[in-house]
């Protein structure tokens, strides 16, 4: 699992758009060879997404070059990435690449001469109604294609998959119920199923496990390297054009939509920078493999009521026990 420790730059003056003080990256050991021989260029997907866009400011700062791949909009334009282009060192070290996982071979481009991958996008919303398959066949099939798109290139060295807390929630006797979990922990979807609430679609939990399953064994049949980072709620600031729904999830009360949005009594959350930082840590250090969670810390809706209701006096929550519906 990975641990990390969060230092506070002793002026505590440089809020960088992170809510405080300066939140510095942990590094491999300096006493082992980095993956990377020196500081190189990695590919991001999803890149305008809120872990994808938070990720690429932070390898920015840490002196990485990157290209990030964005979908066009409904109306086939590009989206509004302002917000990336604009981030410091971008003119430098950013290039955006137009791709789309409809059509794995648009990530070819992007790929081409880098050293890591971090497969962030994901085709679908937690909530969407589209079938499993449909939504599974999609999921693996532009996570196949990109894979292929590494190992044509040759110069690919690690492949970092994006993971779902939902890939080990619904095991059984531990996960779902409060056990604890670890790497080793895999949700069985026969217990999803039979659960008479289903609060996430059956098509996220499905697709999610099929493409992790599915790239850590094309890693282990191809020779590629292969790190998945399992992570729950994502929380903290943002930096995308739109409020993440995760962001809006934690802070439903003071939106007023908790009677939607509060669907279980506790949350597993992580702070943003620590999933990037994680992230980049896993990419420098030689030794790191297979699979890894990042969850900072568990609230029961009670506790996330109490910190709301002192971080923000300023709004007037509803009362808990009108909060908790489920």
């Amino acid at each position: 699992m990975v641990r990390e420790e969060q230092e506070e730059d002793d002026n505590n003056n440089n809020n960088n758009n992170n809510g405080g003080g300066e939140r510095k990256l942990l590094v491999a050991d300096e006493t082992v060879p980095s993956l990377l021989d020196e500081t190189g260029l990695v590919c991001v997907t999803g890149g305008s997404g809120f872990v994808a866009s938070w990720l690429i400011m932070r390898l920015l700062q840490r002196g990485y070059s990157v290209r990030a791949t964005v979908r066009t909009n409904s109306e086939g334009n590009k989206k509004d990435i302002s917000y990336l282009t604009e981030l410091p060192f971008a003119s430098e070290r950013l290039q955006i690449f137009t791709a789309d996982l409809n059509e794995p071979e648009s990530f070819k481009p992007a790929i081409e001469g880098c050293k890591a991958v971090f497969h962030v996008a994901h085709p679908m919303d937690p909530n969407s109604n589209e079938t499993e398959e449909t939504v599974t066949k999609r999921t693996v099939q532009g996570l196949m294609g990109i894979l292929k798109s590494c190992l044509d290139a040759k110069t690919v060295k690690r492949f970092f998959y994006t993971s779902s807390a939902v890939t080990v929630f619904y095991s059984g006797g531990n996960g779902g119920g409060g056990g604890e979990v670890d790497e080793s922990v895999w949700s069985d979807v026969e217990v999803f199923r039979n659960q008479k609430e289903k609060r996430v679609s059956s098509s996220y939990v499905v697709s999610k496990m099929a493409a992790e399953t599915a790239a850590l064994e094309f890693g282990g049949k191809n020779g590629l390297e292969v790190v998945t980072l399992v992570i729950p709620l994502v929380v903290g600031p943002f930096i995308s054009s739109s409020l993440p729904s995760s962001v809006f999830i934690s802070l439903a009360m003071l939106f007023g939509n908790y009677k939607e949005k509060y669907l279980f009594d506790t949350y597993n959350m992580v702070h943003i920078d620590d999933v990037a930082r994680a992230m980049i840590f896993l990419l420098e250090k030689p030794v790191a493999k297979g699979r890894y969670i990042c969850s900072s810390v568990e609230m029961k809706i009670d506790e996330v009521f109490e910190f709301l209701s002192t971080k923000f006096p300023q709004f007037q929550l509803p009362s808990i026990e009108y909060v908790i519906f489920y």
